[in-house]
């Protein structure tokens, strides 16, 4: 391939990817996928690689994240087969690109390529600093050190700050992952039994409010979109609303009368509740004990480290009406909190039969 035809390192990560086909449970992504391979020739400034970089390590986290969703099928013996099989390829993976990584930079910081080896290996952190800085590499020959002057000592140390820094949100973005995967797993053992599974919400603000919607639709067309749940959960609060201000009314600053607490508790609940009708502001607890009593639904909350939280037992089918009777209703909704989902913070999906009504197991969706 001739130099000014090179690709950079996404365009081979893309194509790779695209070149994986379908992965079955036990399947790893292609070797070539992060191939440690030095362009002739970068087409890149120094903050396009380093954000190019990010994304890769954050694409192939992702790429672990869905193959170990496709392997959690068969028995355990082959899921466990299957998630060893994927960790190994993984890390594997994350360690020629990181090779790559130091190597791209190198040659942007002007080596000559027969000097790459070496430094790409052993030198990674060095390589980091230096392309943060923008000073090039010199020659190994000429690499004895030498004074610096203060506006390089200067130029050094943030370079070293901002290395680490990149340092710590890899690290993170790797902690991050890992806690998803636990917090995944625990669910999906604790879901197991109950013949249920999960069904992805888009991660928008919504949430809440669309794993309700889609709650309603498994048992026939919903009454309610997730803007409309939105209007009527804002609507009840407002009815009720000495049932809410308590956990939503401003506290003053010490010197405010009990006339001014109230006028401020009064504003402040008024603002939330229109941020709840009408934008993309997140929901809990508070929101989702509104749509319960709105609904005259009976709703389950499931999470991976937490007992299963119930809103409005008295809605749900079998319990007593008061009267000696028992209450025969729509069914319990359900619903999972996930802490660790996503960078961004907390998150909602929907909790659905492992076979629908119709008969049909379900499959992930989005």
């Amino acid at each position: 391939m001739a130099d000014d035809a090179v690709p950079t390192g996404g365009d081979e990560m893309d194509q790779s990817v695209q070149d994986g086909g379908d992965l079955g449970a036990a399947s790893v992504p292609s070797s070539s996928l992060v191939e440690c391979r030095v362009p002739a020739k970068l087409k890149e400034t120094r903050e396009e690689m380093l954000a190019r970089h990010r994304r890769e390590v954050k694409e192939l986290q992702g790429k672990e994240i869905e193959m170990k969703k496709a392997a959690a099928k068969g028995s355990k013996a082959a899921q466990k087969a299957a998630r060893k099989a994927i960790d190994e390829e993984i890390a594997r993976l994350d360690a020629k690109m990181k090779k790559r990584h130091a190597a791209e930079l190198v040659v942007l910081l002007g080596s000559d390529e027969h000097d790459l080896v070496g430094v790409a290996d052993t030198n990674g952190m060095d390589v980091l600093v230096r392309a943060v800085a923008g000073v090039g590499l010199a020659p190994p020959a000429s690499r004895a050190p030498t004074k610096m002057s203060r506006a390089q000592r200067w130029r050094a140390t943030k370079a070293t700050q901002e290395a680490e820094r990149e340092q710590r949100i890899q690290e993170e973005q790797r902690s991050v992952l890992s806690s998803r995967e636990l917090e995944d797993r625990q669910l999906e053992e604790k879901l197991r039994p109950l013949d249920f599974t999960l069904r992805e919400i888009k991660p928008d603000g919504h949430c809440l409010y669309r794993a309700v919607e889609d709650q309603l639709s498994v048992y026939g067309p919903p009454k309610y979109d997730f803007m409309g749940l939105r209007a009527l959960a804002a609507m009840y609060m407002r009815q009720h609303r000495e049932d809410f201000m308590p956990f939503i009314g401003e506290q003053g600053d010490g010197n405010s009368t009990a006339e001014d607490l109230e006028v401020d508790a009064e504003r402040k609940f008024e603002k939330y509740c229109d941020e709840v009708e009408s934008t993309a502001a997140w929901g809990g607890q508070l929101e989702l004990g509104a749509l319960s009593h709105a609904l005259r639904q009976h709703i389950m909350v499931f999470s991976a480290d937490l007992p299963v939280v119930e809103m409005g037992k008295e809605y749900e089918t079998g319990a007593t009406d008061g009267k000696g009777g028992v209450r025969m209703g729509p069914p319990s909704l359900r619903v999972s909190y996930h802490r660790h989902a996503y960078g961004l913070g907390e998150h909602y999906n929907s909790v659905i039969p492992a076979v629908t009504p119709s008969g049909e197991c379900d499959t992930y969706s989005a």
